[in-house]
């Protein structure tokens, strides 16, 4: 989502539209590439043969199918959601899988989409590389392949840097990053790690980096919101758009 940032946040704000589930037209298969399909037409956007987003015409083995691995129908979307689909479609050229996989449910879309553009897209003291910069770090700290995948990109596109993407995924320590930086990612991956173990000493150090009492809240936040999302898309074997794959190289 990194490309739609300013049109597409607005879109996120929750509506209370209940929602109506979808027949799934092969019970027990989880997430095929039909129920993607069906995803798609629900939320109004049609569907492509970009490789962000395979149909059946796709090679057999596709990385990014079923985006699942839990059979969970898709709903009808509100009209917020609507929008939302189809300007990521519009700008991305595809739909992000994270966004389809909580398309079972419009309530929790909306919820996880309004929380995801507040954080990363919002007004803040961090920009949006350094929010990426720490999805990455949580992210690896945690394995999770469809963030790293996800959030390697962003990094990648925001600092035109194709090697310090790498290097987050593997290690952020290898980078040769600023103080500050390198306090920030410290900061998020104690947090990550052991988060019992976070003292005053902790922001302290954040704030001899320059980083006022409301950068921390955010750097805390961000990181709190991926490890939730880290467990989630490993729980599920969510699986990232391959577009993502040969982004800002």
């Amino acid at each position: 989502m990194t490309k739609a940032d300013k049109s597409i946040k607005t879109a996120g704000k929750a509506a209370s539209v209940k929602p109506s589930k979808v027949t799934s037209a092969k019970p027990g298969v989880a997430q095929p590439l039909l129920a993607r399909s069906a995803m798609m037409k629900a939320a109004g956007v049609k569907a492509t043969l970009a490789k962000a987003a395979p149909n059946k015409t796709a090679a057999p083995g596709a990385d990014d199918a079923p985006v699942i691995a839990l059979n969970l129908p898709p709903t009808k979307l509100s009209p917020a959601m609507t929008t939302y689909f189809k300007k990521c479609q519009d700008k991305l050229g595809f739909v992000p899988n994270v966004l389809l996989a909580y398309a079972f449910d419009n309530t929790k879309l909306e919820t996880f989409a309004a929380l995801y553009n507040d954080l990363m897209l919002g007004e803040s003291g961090l920009s949006k590389l350094e929010r990426e910069m720490i999805a990455v770090a949580v992210s690896s700290q945690n394995r999770c392949y469809y963030c790293l995948t996800a959030h390697g990109a962003a990094v990648r596109q925001y600092s035109g840097n194709p090697l310090l993407g790498e290097q987050l995924v593997m290690n952020y320590r290898v980078a040769r990053l600023s103080k500050r930086h390198r306090t920030m990612l410290d900061f998020a991956v104690k947090l990550t790690a052991a988060p019992g173990s976070i003292e005053e000493a902790d922001r302290e150090r954040l704030r001899r980096a320059a980083f006022t009492d409301r950068d921390i809240w955010d750097i805390s936040a961000i990181a709190g919101f991926f490890n939730m999302s880290n467990r989630v898309a490993s729980a599920t074997d969510m699986r990232p758009n391959s577009a993502y794959h040969k982004q800002a190289r």
